[in-house]
């Protein structure tokens, strides 16, 4: 399948659309950062990493074979610039595996854009493309991620201990996963129930804190 003619995905507030080249700045001024960088499985992206990534995103709309992977720009529905990004990987074709995962620019935390975007992108992997179980992985540490993902709805399935090393901190890691059949039959529906659990946000306690899942070892799924 090829996803582009299904985008972009739009929310009150929003739009999920494909990365262009064009928007290598506004990726470099978040992928930049060290406390971005944490959360995830890849240093601090310097510039030209940033223009890699955006040209390579730009391209990515096949979703059919495990690996395959879809990076969405969040952007307000009135204004172009990159808020953030959400992400789709797929995990395992056959037994329709996706991985969710989410990625803020601490200028733009604490509005309810990630809870808001990552519904969007839940419901569109759901019903347009017919996954069965969608899981995240974070941080135990990244607390606004774990708001994220009870506010849509998914549990905890696994606390893996000190199963990471970065640098000579150890790192522990939360799985959290829903169904297709634990979130409705609808889209109209689903999006109502996982805007349900959105209050409003208290701001981070660091910067950085909203960047959620760690893409899968050897899966293939970029930074």
């Amino acid at each position: 399948m090829d996803i582009a003619s299904l985008l972009p995905l739009t929310t009150a507030r929003l739009s999920l659309r494909l990365f262009t080249p064009g928007d290598a700045d506004d990726l470099y001024a978040y992928q930049s950062l060290p406390s971005v960088a944490r959360y995830l499985y890849r240093p601090a992206h310097t510039r030209e990493r940033s223009e890699q990534v955006a040209a390579e995103r730009a391209a990515q709309t096949a979703w059919r074979a495990d690996g395959d992977k879809l990076a969405l720009a969040v952007c307000r529905r009135d204004e172009p610039g990159v808020l953030g990004e959400v992400s789709l990987t797929l995990a395992d074709a056959r037994a329709a595996q996706a991985e969710i995962g989410w990625t803020l620019d601490p200028g733009h935390q604490g509005h309810g854009y990630a809870t808001e975007a990552a519904a969007a992108l839940a419901g569109f992997a759901f019903d347009t493309l017919g996954v069965h179980r969608l899981y995240a992985r974070l941080d135990v540490e990244n607390t606004g991620s774990v708001r994220v993902c009870e506010r849509l709805g998914m549990r905890r399935e696994a606390h893996l201990v000190e199963n990471d090393l970065d640098g000579d901190r150890w790192g522990s890691e939360y799985i959290y996963a829903a169904l297709s059949a634990d979130l409705g039959s609808r889209s109209g529906d689903r999006a109502r129930r996982c805007l349900l659990f959105v209050r409003r946000p208290t701001p981070a306690s660091r910067p950085g804190q909203w960047n959620s899942t760690r893409p899968t070892r050897g899966s293939g799924s970029g930074p």
